[in-house]
């Protein structure tokens, strides 16, 4: 195999905002540096519903000290997209976009970055992934049906029809809350005895409400058992129902990818919650070289790792690999 053409101190793997991040970063220390990026800009970001709105102000979303100035209390999708965009193009961000990387091997003091586009060389690699490529799946009958979506979007596509809306976090509860505000019919899965506790406490009081008067059914401690062409069946502590319905959205969350971690070595806890080995002063893995930042972080615990808190990883990793190349 022929040594690749490209060689750079870092790359960064991941352009969402803690992939932007180090890249700043690396530019303050005079570090070379590409981010490969699978999707657009903020990818996942995107890829969030259109309506969503931030749990954190937007001073908590700033990179850089760069100011993110937002009409709204909280930032909202769009003003999101905008900011992060901004600062990609202003700074002239070094970023492949929509070059998936398969493959990262650890060869001597090197690591070799292949992508379905090309191969790169690296001293050091950054993986800033997040986690919202692969939902949780239920493994239930009738979980690959067309009625079936992981994601939600926009609540127009839903209006006037029967939607079962699966789980009991953030995501599920503006769905239902939306949904049922443009004429939809709703009907909340819900495994435990009530609405998830981290859910935003302005939304809360709204979601419980609805449920209680009756516009949005909710049946808790109950799970899906089978999805069916025109009905779904529940178990509760009643007993099994049978509903009849148009759509299934499954927001039952979702996780980082952890084969790709451990095919570059990275060793991941065996309790369950595969949180990655890393040096939390340095965000450097058991694999040297390689360094996590952001919610991947957090293994299935996605919800420990956000923007606001995970910012400081940039900079922790750079200063590192700036020490390095001094040394």
């Amino acid at each position: 195999m022929q040594t690749p053409k490209y060689t750079y101190d870092v790359i960064i793997i991941g352009g969402g905002p803690i992939g932007i991040a180090c890249a700043l970063e690396a530019e303050k220390k005079e570090l070379s540096y590409l981010i490969l990026e699978k999707g657009c800009l903020v990818n996942s970001l995107y890829h969030y519903p259109t309506n969503m709105t931030f749990f954190s102000t937007s001073e908590k979303l700033e990179l850089n000290n760069i100011p993110f100035i937002s009409n709204n209390p909280k930032p909202r999708k769009a003003e999101a997209l905008e900011y992060y965009r901004r600062i990609a193009t202003s700074n002239k961000i070094n970023i492949n976009l929509f070059e998936k990387v398969s493959k990262v091997e650890s060869i001597e003091d090197m690591h070799l970055v292949t992508t379905i586009k090309d191969q790169y060389q690296a001293r050091n690699v950054v993986i800033a992934t997040g986690f919202y490529d692969i939902p949780n799946y239920l493994n239930i009958p009738g979980e690959d049906l067309p009625k079936v979506a992981h994601y939600y979007d926009d609540p127009h596509y839903y209006a006037t029809l029967k939607t079962i809306v699966v789980g009991a976090s953030n995501s599920a509860v503006d769905a239902a809350l939306e949904i049922y505000r443009k004429g939809g019919e709703v009907t909340m899965i819900v495994r435990k005895e009530e609405i998830g506790r981290r859910v935003k406490y302005w939304v809360r009081p709204d979601i419980d409400n609805r449920i209680k008067e009756g516009n949005i059914k909710a049946l808790f401690n109950a799970t899906l058992k089978e999805i069916r062409e025109k009905e779904v069946i529940i178990e509760t502590p009643e007993g099994e129902k049978s509903l009849e319905n148009d759509f299934v959205l499954m927001l039952t969350g979702y996780r980082p990818n952890f084969e790709f971690l451990k095919n570059m070595g990275i060793k991941l806890s065996d309790d369950g919650r595969k949180i990655p080995q890393y040096d939390e002063k340095t965000m450097e893995t058991n694999v040297k070289g390689i360094y996590l930042a952001g919610v991947i972080c957090g293994g299935t615990e996605t919800h420990k790792w956000f923007i606001e808190n995970s910012r400081v990883h940039a900079e922790l990793i750079m200063e590192d690999l700036a020490k390095k190349k001094q040394a």
